[in-house]
């Protein structure tokens, strides 16, 4: 019954969505690939929030068990979630019965209220949530309804059923373990999450892979060298990143393990020996080792600007 709801639902929303494109095209059609053996990835574009990739720009978990399906993170509204539902669907028959929340952004966790409506527990740590209560106001005013319009509309903030303590927890169902630890890089209250037998972590916007991650006033740079030290600790076969292809450890590294290094060690001590921002901006303007990152002209100088304005005031 639930996959035939789901289904329904997901034939329902690619109909609304024909109808609501002006040339009747439906851009991005969200779709689980596999990772390894039962987990398995649905990979956003790296592009902006658009009305035509319906603000899933991000990556989201599917994690089939014996006893339903784990998403991790819930997409970005009510319209996505019948989207995720169809592509959980290709891949199983389970029900989505646990949503896990590992992001504080908005295209992370908007969706939670339309996957509790349809049964799923939602599981978060207790800083994820005062994270999200946080900022539910912004997100609920911001890019994603400027993006989305009439789509965004039977939105609206749900915080998880399930709290859990602390900076680290375990949870298991069906068998499946999944490892949890905060890592407030991105957002405060961001997380990752690994799966010991399948040796794959889902990191968050801890990582991102092929574009270049974004520091935002409330992001913290230092927190992202410390959890990806942290993530080399684990050296996990498979990397499931924010944003990007799924990855091993090698590209994390290249792509955002190296970035958080450069940001703290010469950007954020060149702010602590009280070096002037400007010079520090004009010597680092031209990276070759990040040139290949997507959005690196728009964010790199963004990125150095708010870190050396971080370290600054330490």
């Amino acid at each position: 019954m639930h996959r035939l709801t789901a289904l329904l639902a997901g034939t329902f929303a690619l109909l609304t969505t024909a109808l609501g494109h002006a040339d009747g095209e439906v851009t991005y059609q969200p779709t689980a690939e596999p990772v390894t053996g039962s987990v398995y990835a649905i990979i956003g574009p790296t592009d902006a929030r658009t009305y035509e990739n319906h603000g899933m720009n991000a990556n989201y978990g599917v994690i089939v068990t014996d006893e339903g399906v784990i998403l991790i993170d819930s997409g970005p509204g009510a319209f996505s979630g019948p989207y995720i539902e169809r592509a959980v669907a290709e891949v199983s028959d389970q029900p989505i019965c646990w949503v896990v929340n590992i992001g504080v952004q908005d295209h992370r966790w908007l969706g939670n209220d339309y996957f509790q409506q349809q049964g799923a527990e939602v599981i978060a740590f207790e800083q994820t949530v005062e994270s999200q209560k946080e900022f539910a106001e912004q997100h609920m005013e911001g890019r994603l309804p400027e993006a989305l319009g009439e789509r965004f509309d039977g939105t609206k903030p749900a915080y998880a059923d399930r709290v859990l303590d602390g900076e680290t927890a375990s949870i298991t169902l069906g068998g499946t373990e999944i490892e949890l630890s905060l890592t407030n890089a991105h957002f405060p209250g961001d997380a990752m999450a690994y799966l010991p037998e399948s040796d794959v972590v889902f990191t968050g916007d801890l990582v991102y892979v092929d574009r270049m991650l974004g520091i935002h006033p409330w992001s913290n740079p230092r927190n992202g060298l410390e959890a990806f030290a942290r993530l080399e600790e684990i050296d996990p076969d498979h990397v499931v990143p924010g944003h990007g292809r799924v990855s091993d450890m090698e590209r994390a590294r290249r792509d955002s393990g190296d970035y958080y290094d450069f940001l703290v060690n010469t950007v954020g001590e060149a702010a602590r020996n009280f070096e002037a921002m400007s010079d520090v901006m004009n010597a680092n303007d031209d990276l070759e080792a990040f040139k290949h990152l997507e959005h690196y002209d728009s964010w790199h100088r963004t990125n150095m600007n708010r870190t050396f304005i971080l370290f600054e005031g330490m």
